[in-house]
């Protein structure tokens, strides 16, 4: 029988969770061969967090049954993923896409039929830490072929987490070159936050309460977006 205390920690510490180097389909929890011609008549939007992991691609889909989505890997120029100057419901510090000069990020691309992609909408938006955007003048490398100068994501509206000497923090489980500041994993910005905040419990009483008081939550949220860098790129909101 598992543990849901160290179910909801697993959860809080190793977001974004393991994604597969390259491209693949997920179809009904099953990883099978990515297929760009399943690309057609689907919407593209870009993963550079949780969303290019199976794990999250099954919470927020298996309900749907016999769905497939392609989940094409792809590079960024000059952006990175960040993590995000906000905590999720389930006590992740989330990334978010920032502009950053001389950067090339490696992130995928999901492709959304109509059905998955309100599903997305509404995972992403629900708490108002995120718009659903079109970014253009972009240069994005895919996989299966060609390059695109826009794309469509999710862009956050609180800005990145600074780091202590006032940087970005990039996600270590994000691969990219041409970085200038440090990454790390997400457990280790926890316990960034929880000393900037001064809690004084131990790190997985404060995860815990993170997840379980939204209030709590929120403040913390607050506290630690008061001095984020907010995103650097213009976009077309399409949807809030």
């Amino acid at each position: 029988m598992s543990d849901p205390t160290a179910e909801i920690l697993r959860r809080a510490r190793t977001y974004p969770y393991e994604a597969p180097s390259g491209s693949y389909t997920w179809h009904h929890g099953d990883i099978r061969d990515f297929v760009p011609a399943d690309r057609a008549g689907r919407r593209p939007v870009l993963a550079f967090g949780s969303n290019r992991a199976p794990e999250r691609l099954h919470q927020k889909f298996a309900h749907l049954g016999d769905h497939r989505i392609p989940v094409e890997a792809a590079r960024l120029a000059d952006f990175d993923v960040v993590y995000a100057a906000h905590i999720t419901s389930y006590g992740a510090v989330p990334a978010m896409l920032q502009r950053a000069p001389g950067v090339t990020v490696e992130i995928a691309v999901t492709w959304l039929d109509d059905a998955q992609l309100a599903i997305m909408h509404d995972s992403e938006m629900s708490a108002a830490n995120y718009v659903y955007a079109r970014l253009d003048n972009v240069t994005l490398s895919l996989s299966g072929g060609g390059t695109a100068d826009h794309a469509f994501c999710y862009v956050g509206t609180r800005g990145h987490l600074r780091s202590q000497s006032g940087g970005s923090i990039p996600l270590l489980a994000v691969r990219a070159e041409g970085r200038a500041d440090a990454a790390s994993a997400t457990g280790e910005v926890l316990e960034m936050i929880r000393a900037r905040v001064g809690d004084s419990r131990d790190p997985d009483a404060f995860v815990l309460e993170l997840v379980r008081d939204e209030g709590f939550r929120r403040g913390v949220s607050d506290l630690i977006s008061r001095d984020a860098v907010p995103f650097g790129h213009p976009v077309t909101v399409l949807r809030r």
